[in-house]
């Protein structure tokens, strides 16, 4: 796929994807991919094999035994979460470090994690679902980077994402949602990760548009910032789980498989935060 000629025009910088990561890429694209060549790539570069390292050895994934290799790694967690877990490093280092952008990686790495993990219960491709969790809200990011000061009175004024989105149109020319699907797409992540950073500011009656699959991931992404990210939704679950009933049908999940599969997830990220 290409860039939208209209993204080119505009004056905003995207940044590059690490060559590490753009190999990446191409392994997780392939069915047949072994864990030996996954966990080679990673180590060709010290840094992400380091992150990655010590970030699976943290109490978040709570292993029994310390890992010492990438290798080791993949072997405990899986290659999609590890795979996950290298771009998660590979965005945030691509990116100046900043006080307002950490707060984007903190929610970016949780709904990261927790959408693969739902997606792996419901036979949903984790590697996928990991990664939108991940570009989610890489547009504002790229926002962020490009005017600080005039991005935050945007966000400080917007009552609610379509708003945002309304407003960052115009005074940019884009929304961060097309800007994360332009950034997926400069880095070389599938279509339905591409679509689903694209849709999902939309209105969830909107997504019926949207291939199965990317369905399924904004139906898993949505589920997560209302139970995992947003403090006042997930202290009501029953009313979160009554708006996601259609939602979830409407993707074509099972309700109640799509249910015990988030609630597994949540109970895991709240016993962590716990012990944190």
């Amino acid at each position: 796929m290409t860039i939208d000629p209209q993204l080119r025009n505009l004056n905003i910088d995207l940044p590059a994807c690490p060559g590490t990561l753009v190999k990446l890429s191409l392994l997780m694209a392939d069915e047949n991919c072994a864990i030996d060549p996954l966990a080679a790539l990673i180590e060709t570069d010290m840094a992400l094999a380091s992150a990655v390292v010590r970030t699976v050895n943290s109490a978040l994934f709570g292993l029994l035994k310390r890992v010492e290799t990438v290798h080791e790694a993949v072997r405990y967690l899986g290659m999609a979460q590890v795979a996950g877990l290298t771009y998660e490093i590979g965005l945030r280092g691509a990116f100046p470090p900043s006080p307002t952008l950490q707060s984007i990686w903190d929610r970016a790495g949780v709904r990261g994690l927790a959408m693969g993990r739902i997606a792996r219960q419901l036979d949903v491709d984790p590697w996928q679902a990991h990664t939108a969790g991940l570009f989610a809200e890489s547009g504002r990011a790229v926002l962020y980077a490009h005017d600080r000061a005039r991005y935050v009175a945007l966000e400080q004024q917007a009552p609610d994402e379509a708003q945002l989105c309304a407003s960052e149109i115009e005074a940019f020319g884009v929304s961060h949602a097309a800007l994360g699907a332009a950034l997926c797409q400069s880095w070389g992540l599938s279509r339905e990760v591409t679509d689903s950073v694209r849709a999902r500011v939309n209105n969830p009656g909107q997504w019926t548009t949207e291939r199965p699959t990317v369905q399924k991931l904004l139906a898993i992404g949505h589920v997560v910032d209302l139970l995992v990210l947003n403090p006042e939704t997930a202290s009501q679950p029953l009313a979160v789980w009554t708006t996601m009933e259609p939602i979830a049908h409407q993707a074509g999940l099972h309700f109640q498989s799509f249910q015990l599969a988030t609630m597994r997830v949540c109970e895991r990220l709240n016993v962590h935060e716990r012990h944190t």
